[in-house]
């Protein structure tokens, strides 16, 4: 038995439609920072160092890009992630982060 191509055109759009679904949404699970904070970067280049303060650069974030973060900022530095800290001023918290004082 055959299958005539309009069906199959049928079918294929039904599945791409299907995935597409799917990977929205798991872009926008994924928007949200499992510790319930987010920063926007507001400088062009933000460096990423090793410590606060340290000279270390681990990392580099562009303007407008939106990163997971600690609730955690140590002498004006936020920790990002283990061993990557940003300075504060340029990584301020996105709009209803729980970030902390």
């Amino acid at each position: 038995m055959a299958i005539s191509k309009p069906v199959l055109f049928l079918g294929a759009g039904a599945a791409l439609i299907v995935v597409v679904a799917i990977s929205g949404q798991d872009r926008e699970s994924s928007a949200s920072s499992p510790t319930g904070c987010q920063v926007v970067v507001t400088a062009d280049v933000l460096n990423a160092r090793d410590i606060p303060g340290g000279q270390k650069i681990v990392g580099k974030y562009v303007k407008d890009a939106k990163i997971d973060a600690q609730p955690v900022v140590e002498n004006g530095f936020r920790k990002i992630a283990e061993g990557k800290w940003v300075s504060a001023q340029f990584a301020p918290p996105v709009e209803g982060s729980k970030c902390g004082p």
